[in-house]
């Protein structure tokens, strides 16, 4: 094993290639580390930190040693930006967290506020004048996880409605839809350990 990391390919294209994976991980942890923190997690936020730091160091002890191959800077700065993608796309899967979404519709919203509330979904509906005369605007407050299926409800009821999602760092709402969705064993834990 030795020998193989003292081949001379071995510093000029594995050293970057772990480089790269390193600042892939560190920033993706970092990146899910950061959204955790906005969302309220504090278990999970200085838990990841300790991982984040730790694969940092490793990696820009790693450049550091090897300051004459400038493939390192490239893998690094690689690693940094595709970890941010990672770490995003991560977060999106994972799906943590509430939103609210706003709803403006340009015509009778009755049946898309019945779909909506036969889901248990908290409904407020109110009254406004738009550029284009009379609106309703429908408020509701929702888990991540149901995005799509509300706009899939919005639409297949009311197409013409313009529609804004914001997150939501904490809710009052208790009543939340009780009947929840499958999900990984993954997302189980997720939610076991914010509790």
């Amino acid at each position: 094993m030795s020998e193989l990391l003292q081949h001379e390919w071995f510093g000029l294209y594995g050293i970057p290639i772990l480089i790269a994976l390193a600042r892939i991980c560190d920033v993706s942890i970092g990146t899910l580390r950061i959204i955790f923190v906005s969302k309220g997690l504090r278990l999970w936020a200085p838990i990841l930190g300790f991982f984040e730091v730790t694969i940092w160091l490793l990696a820009i002890s790693k450049v550091m040693e090897n300051l004459t191959n400038p493939i390192n800077y490239i893998a690094y700065a690689l690693g940094f930006s595709m970890g941010n993608y990672i770490g995003m796309f991560i977060e999106n899967r994972l799906a943590i967290g509430m939103v609210v979404v706003r709803i403006i519709t340009k015509r009778d919203s009755h049946i898309l506020v019945a779909a909506l509330r036969a889901l248990r979904y908290s409904v407020t509906v109110a009254d406004a004048e738009g550029n284009a005369g009379s609106v309703n605007i429908i408020f509701t407050v929702i888990k991540r996880s149901s995005i799509t299926h509300v706009r899939e409800l919005i639409v297949m009821h009311n197409p013409q409605a313009v529609y804004s999602i914001e997150d939501v760092r904490h809710a009052s709402d208790p009543s939340f839809p009780t009947e929840i969705p499958r999900r990984s064993r993954f997302s189980q834990f997720m939610r076991g350990m914010r509790k």
